[in-house]
């Protein structure tokens, strides 16, 4: 398969390298007079949790090919979009007039309406994932890795498509395995919600690695993700599983099993500890949650006192 991927940042070049080592045609759209900043190589260190649990690492200068341009006609059977969720407009903008024949895979975080954030797009073209990886890049190396899983889903039907099926063989031929979605809407809400109260509890601490090493604080994160699932439901959203969990499971309950989680020896925790390492989750990544969440909270006259009063944290 012939694959774009939108951008050159860590997803996009951490699942690009995998389905180009699976045998696809791989491709980085990257705006103008950036390429030449990239380069022609990423320096790669990497754990792939596609291979084992225990992670295999990689270490290697991979060979890109970059482009400045996508003409109408293209021939790409696939446009990988994954970005930051603010620029998910941009993306959506500059696609229009040059999707051609390809399916668009969506594979962020999304906290508008999904289906209003791509309806400049044929609808029928457009399939929705989310990844299972994160890392960021330390000048030209990208630390980093990804689990064996991602995340397929349904939007207004999306998941009944040819172009669906076609995306989840790609993924399974490339040795993913697939966690279908029935309501992705909600699903990416609640991810949007639970990422929001992480970057608090972050911002709060200082580091990722000071959150995880205390129980109050994740505590705390525990309590604003709870506080913040009306939001979601006020969005239109269904509180599932994952959400009843979080309310009414005790905060002190959860927050140990997140201590286990997040300081245990494995892949999440590596990835996280990347992430803060070589700064990919900058302030503003990290406030942008927070502050979109609280936004919406205030338009729909939703209580948030808790996220109110950390307001100062990520203003």
């Amino acid at each position: 398969m012939k694959i774009l991927m939108f951008g050159r940042g860590v997803i996009s070049t951490l699942y690009g390298w995998a389905l180009e080592k699976a045998g696809n045609e791989v491709d980085f759209y990257v705006r103008p007079g950036r390429a030449a900043d990239f380069g022609s190589s990423v320096d790669v260190d990497i754990r792939d949790g596609r291979a084992s649990s225990k992670r295999k690492p990689v270490q290697e200068n991979w060979p890109i090919t970059l482009r400045e341009d996508l003409e109408p006609d293209h021939d790409y059977d696939l446009i990988i979009v994954s970005v930051n969720h603010d620029q998910l407009d941009s993306a959506v903008d500059f696609l229009q007039p040059r999707v051609g024949g390809a399916t668009i895979l969506i594979f962020n975080n999304v906290w508008a309406d999904p289906a209003a954030a791509i309806s400049r797009l044929p609808r029928e073209q457009v399939t929705w994932g989310f990844p299972g990886g994160g890392g960021g890049f330390d000048v030209t190396t990208l630390h980093g890795g990804f689990v064996k899983s991602i995340f397929l889903g349904d939007i207004d039907g999306s998941s009944r498509t040819d172009r669906h099926r076609v995306v989840r063989e790609l993924f399974t031929d490339a040795e993913f395995s697939i966690s279908d979605i029935a309501d992705f809407r909600s699903w990416l809400w609640f991810h949007f919600i639970l990422d929001a109260g992480i970057m608090v509890g972050w911002l709060r601490m200082g580091s990722f690695d000071a959150l995880v090493r205390s129980r109050p604080a994740l505590k705390e994160v525990v309590r604003l993700i709870r506080e913040m699932i009306p939001v979601l439901t006020a969005k239109g959203g269904t509180s599932r599983f994952g959400a009843a969990a979080a309310r009414f499971i005790p905060a002190s309950v959860i927050g140990f099993a997140m201590q286990k989680l997040l300081t245990g020896d494995n892949l999440f925790t590596f990835i996280m500890t990347q992430a803060q390492n070589t700064g990919h989750n900058n302030y503003k990544a990290q406030a942008d949650y927070p502050r979109d969440v609280l936004a919406d909270a205030r338009r729909l006259g939703v209580a948030v006192p808790r996220l109110e009063a950390n307001e100062p944290a990520f203003r």
